[in-house]
């Protein structure tokens, strides 16, 4: 049986890694899904049909989560869950070793698109989703909950959208649920910033990184994209999560449960 049958989802940093996995299993569910990518080629590797959309353009900026917003209930006449996917990430890049203008540039686009970016889906998509009762769900991380998961900017992203997670969902309450999905360490390409120097960077493209991850997981591997899915769908569909809001499930093969 499909979860999300006719289910209007718009998902943001589609392009690649845990976004690209939840536009492809959104589909395979049945939903009708607009994937938000920044580059048009990244949508080369999806399926397309009269179930798929997207919109190109920057997360940080409002006009594409307004784009995208519009698009979708032009195309569908409505939305049913908004995933603010999109992050980057700040490779353990640590305080002391930053100058003085990469924290001050690291800072301010690490928070807008890990913090800020969420703000404006949420705001764009609000008025839509609560006139379907729908849910908003984000990306967290395990850092929302724990360090080491990244340096100072990236950890204070993720601990700030935590509280973002909180806050809307009293404020969207009771028309909106508001949730997460905290993902550990994962085989994606999450890049970092030019703030920080970091843009040609990737997480996976260093395997011994990786490798050395999985030593501390205790289900003892770095997990695929695909295997965060379940909760994006659970959380998404009309009756998988009825009750629940203003919490961050946690996907992250026992790391959190050693703290």
């Amino acid at each position: 049986m499909q979860m999300l049958l006719n289910r209007r989802v718009i998902v943001t940093g589609a392009g690649s890694g845990i976004g690209k996995a939840i536009v492809e299993r959104f589909l395979q569910e049945g939903a009708k899904v607009l994937a938000v990518v920044r580059k048009p080629e990244q949508i080369e590797d999806f399926l397309t049909n009269e179930n798929f959309c997207y919109v190109v353009g920057d997360v940080n900026d409002y006009a594409t989560n307004q784009s995208a917003v519009d698009t979708a209930i032009e195309k569908w006449g409505g939305l049913d869950a908004m995933v603010a996917n999109a992050g980057v990430w700040d490779f353990f890049k640590k305080l002391q070793k930053m100058s003085a203008q990469e924290l001050e540039d690291g800072f301010e686009q690490i928070m807008s698109t890990n913090v800020r970016a969420v703000l404006m889906a949420a705001h764009a998509s609000y008025a839509a989703l609560e006139d379907s009762r729908g849910c908003f769900i984000t990306t967290g991380s395990n850092a929302c909950f724990r360090p080491g998961g990244g340096g100072p900017l990236y950890t204070a992203s993720k601990y700030a959208l935590r509280g973002v997670v909180a806050q809307l969902a009293l404020d969207f309450a009771p028309n909106v649920r508001v949730c997460g999905v905290a993902p550990g360490a994962t085989d994606t390409p999450i890049g970092g910033t030019d703030g920080l120097n970091q843009t040609g960077k990737s997480m996976n493209k260093d395997r011994e990184r990786l490798e050395s991850m999985g030593k501390h997981i205790p289900l003892g591997r770095v997990s695929s994209p695909e295997e965060h899915t379940d909760l994006y769908v659970t959380l998404a569909s009309a009756k998988g999560a009825r009750y629940v809001t203003g919490t961050i499930l946690v996907s992250d093969g026992g790391l959190s449960a050693g703290q």
